[in-house]
């Protein structure tokens, strides 16, 4: 499976999770209270953090690949990043930075 990734900052938690939840008509697969919550669609893997200061902002984009093995990063032309990582590493990587998701 293939899907794009966006990942954006928002200015609460809670609140965009509401909003995002009625939005994609699911609940997040992982969210981490008042640090992270992401969706996985059929096509989209979609991600925010609480960061206040960066509300509305691009984080990133990339693509969650079950091919990938590992992770990578690069920089495009116009100075956004874009990851690449497979389900299995992005579930490892939120554990990593924001603690144990609770699984919707």
């Amino acid at each position: 499976m293939k899907r794009f990734h966006i990942a954006i900052a928002v200015r609460d938690l809670a609140e965009s999770i509401a909003d995002y939840s009625a939005r994609f008509a699911q609940e997040p697969a992982a969210a981490v209270a008042g640090k992270y919550a992401m969706w996985r669609t059929d096509l989209l893997n979609f991600s925010i953090n609480q960061m206040p200061e960066r509300a509305g902002q691009l984080r990133h984009v990339g693509f969650e690949d079950d091919a990938v093995t590992g992770y990578s990063s690069t920089i495009d032309v116009n100075g956004i990043e874009w990851e690449s990582f497979s389900q299995k590493e992005q579930d490892e990587r939120i554990v990593a930075a924001y603690g144990i998701p609770v699984r919707q």
